[in-house]
């Protein structure tokens, strides 16, 4: 290759990063307006971001670029109105150039504090209200990032400080229509997956051929690559495995399925496609042709406590009324409290559903945290209460819903009883 041919490729390469770095601080310049336009919706003054060496993975997600992790603290203050500050160590000033904004530069810690509060105050201080990754009482913890210390030191400065609860979930929760019209393509396929599953426990059921969990997980496994999905390991468990809601079989726990036996499936998976969300179903099976009634009677207390929940978010909705997740984990659990199995129902309602299994929205919960953040239009979430009778056996009935507007939605047909599998 001739030298002139190697300044030619340079130069055509030279041009592609650029044009590459372009289009992500326009990017990035469209996220800081759309932070912008929520704050002022929210009547916040600005949003301070924080991290410390990798301390908030939530940061680079919500601004649009790579992981801002670094080994010294930085700070990003997004004005309601103006142009965004960086505050950035010495040794680490190019930590943010990604980002627009001016910056201020510190080198001793006696100096952070200062230029913190010009970066928020611009020299001359006034009472703002800011939203932080905080949570009072850490009552949300997937948001509470900022230690507390640092929470003292930016209070100090005379502002108050409001959770971004909300705001995260604006930016990580909200599904878009492409989104959403991938959920539905994989709810369906893992829906008739897990209809297969049971018909694949009936064919080596009859046919005599010993079944365990996890011939039955890598069936599924198996199914999920040829549907074009994530092939992610799911829950399979026989009985008194059921009763354990994060049971997974693996090599040293793993029980055969016989006739007679309960057998629950729970499987997270989604499209393998950029951007896709997750599905997240659990179904329940008998290994024969008449379910028990010892079983009947469970689920159907589970199933009511699901539609109870879901009746309660379609309602509110419709009738334009905003819901906590923490009042849908209430209506639930009442149902199950009013049966008699409070102390069995042993986790939430419900979670999150991202482009992760476990998303960043609202969780249904007011258990095992109080999640006081509001179900917004846009977001997904799953509903699986669950009765775990220690020993013996679990059920638990899930389904996927998704609020837009006005309305909410079951993004799936829903399981109405035990699957008799061998019927």
């Amino acid at each position: 290759m001739t030298l002139r041919s190697k300044r030619t490729i340079l130069s055509f390469l030279a041009t592609l990063l650029f044009a590459a770095a372009a289009v992500a601080q326009t990017d990035q310049q469209k996220r800081i307006g759309e932070i912008q336009a929520e704050l002022v919706k929210a009547k916040l003054d600005g949003w301070l971001f924080y991290d410390f060496r990798g301390s908030d993975p939530l940061a680079p997600r919500i601004l649009k670029t790579e992981r801002l992790g670094g080994s010294r603290r930085w700070f990003y203050y997004v004005p309601a109105k103006g142009e965004p500050v960086k505050v950035v160590h010495a040794i680490e000033q190019e930590q943010l150039d990604a980002l627009p904004g001016s910056k201020l530069v510190y080198r001793e810690w006696s100096l952070l504090k200062e230029q913190v509060g010009r970066a928020m105050f611009g020299g001359k201080p006034t009472q703002l209200r800011i939203a932080m990754q905080y949570s009072p009482n850490n009552d949300i913890p997937y948001i509470s990032r900022v230690d507390a210390g640092t929470i003292e030191m930016v209070r100090s400065l005379g502002v108050k400080i409001e959770t971004s609860a909300d705001l995260v979930q604006q930016f990580e929760a909200v599904w878009t229509p492409e989104q959403l019209q991938m959920h539905l393509e994989a709810v369906g396929k893992l829906q008739r997956i897990i209809i297969e599953a049971f018909g694949e426990i009936k064919r080596r059921i009859n046919a005599e051929i010993p079944t365990t969990e996890i011939d039955v997980q890598q069936f599924m496994m198996k199914r999920f690559s040829e549907e074009g999905m994530n092939p992610s390991p799911m829950i399979v468990a026989v009985n008194a495995n059921a009763a354990l809601p994060h049971y997974f079989p693996r090599g040293e726990r793993n029980s055969p399925i016989k006739r007679g036996d309960l057998v629950l499936i729970d499987s997270v998976t989604k499209l393998s496609k950029p951007k896709a969300p997750a599905v997240d179903l659990t179904w329940v099976g008998y290994v024969g042709e008449a379910v028990p009634e010892e079983y009947t009677k469970i689920w159907d207390i589970v199933f009511e406590a699901q539609q109870t929940a879901f009746n309660f978010v379609r309602d509110a909705f419709r009738a334009g009324r905003t819901i906590t997740g923490a009042e849908v984990d209430d209506v639930a659990r009442g149902v199950i409290r009013k049966a008699g199995y409070a102390d069995q129902f042993l986790h939430r309602t419900g979670h999150s559903i991202g482009e992760e299994g476990h998303g960043n929205g609202a969780n249904i919960d007011n258990l095992e945290t109080r999640d006081s953040r509001r179900l917004i239009p846009g977001t997904a979430f799953s509903i699986e209460p669950g009765i775990y009778l220690a020993g013996r056996f679990g059920i638990r009935s899930e389904i996927d819903v998704y609020v837009s507007e006005r309305d909410a939605v079951i993004t799936a047909p829903f399981q109405r009883e035990i699957y008799p599998i061998l019927k």
